[in-house]
């Protein structure tokens, strides 16, 4: 998606405290920066943020972050949360791959990541924000049974995705392969999934907790390990 440049956008948001422009001198102290030991939920590539805006506004008692790397959608988000009166957003204009520099160990308590990029091309696909190497930046400062929310619209994503979340020790606790005719009822819709609703594309969802800092793989590399020693041992 080709992002238009709008040179208001960052002197905008560097008015506003809401926006973050310096998080890993932050690192650790968020709660300080809310005000309060509320949980604190991430959405990640928060578009113009209807959906975080949305669920902020419904839940007064948790704290929000909006994460993305451009200013020009970011400004929505800003200018959403201040119609609505929102004190528990807070903005960051930031590239994910840096979070494990913006958040200290069980900072997090939930992350969305909603109608992400799905990156089809094998060599790209390292770029997904559920590929097992976004999964472990999570993982250091994600709480131990905190959950991560994702949505897609993308088939192949999502059973890729499916698959990433197992061999990273997460837990699936839910999943639909067609979220408006399933029994979830809590469903806070997004721009891109009102988009794709419309076009009768079926959205895919799940719910995965977190479960271990070791992935699967390596556990099953550590069980043999061991098994060979006490071979050996013997």
């Amino acid at each position: 998606m080709r992002i238009r440049k709008k040179r208001w956008a960052k002197p905008e948001m560097e008015k506003d405290h809401k926006v973050i422009y310096n998080p890993t001198e932050l690192k650790g102290k968020w709660k300080d920066i809310f005000g309060n030991d509320n949980p604190i939920h991430l959405e990640l590539g928060c578009g113009k943020g209807n959906f975080i805006t949305k669920v902020a506004e419904l839940n007064k008692n948790i704290n929000y972050i909006a994460i993305d790397v451009y200013d020009e959608v970011l400004v929505y988000v800003l200018i959403k949360a201040n119609e609505n009166k929102l004190e528990n957003i807070r903005i960051i204009p930031i590239n994910i791959e840096l979070l494990g520099n913006v958040f200290t160990q069980d900072e997090i308590e939930k992350i969305y990541i909603n109608f992400c990029t799905p990156w089809p091309n094998r060599r790209h696909q390292k770029r997904r924000l559920t590929h097992p190497n976004f999964l472990r930046i999570y993982k250091n400062f994600l709480r131990l049974k905190s959950e991560v929310w994702f949505k897609t619209d993308d088939d192949l994503l999502f059973k890729d995705s499916l698959q990433y979340f197992k061999d990273e020790g997460f837990t699936e606790i839910y999943k639909t392969f067609d979220l408006h005719q399933s029994d979830y009822e809590d469903n806070t819709m997004t721009e891109y999934e009102e988009k794709f609703s419309s076009q009768g594309i079926k959205i895919k969802f799940g719910m995965f907790r977190h479960e271990s800092t070791v992935s699967t793989k390596t556990s099953v590399c550590l069980f043999i390990l061991v098994q060979i020693y006490l071979a050996k041992s013997f």
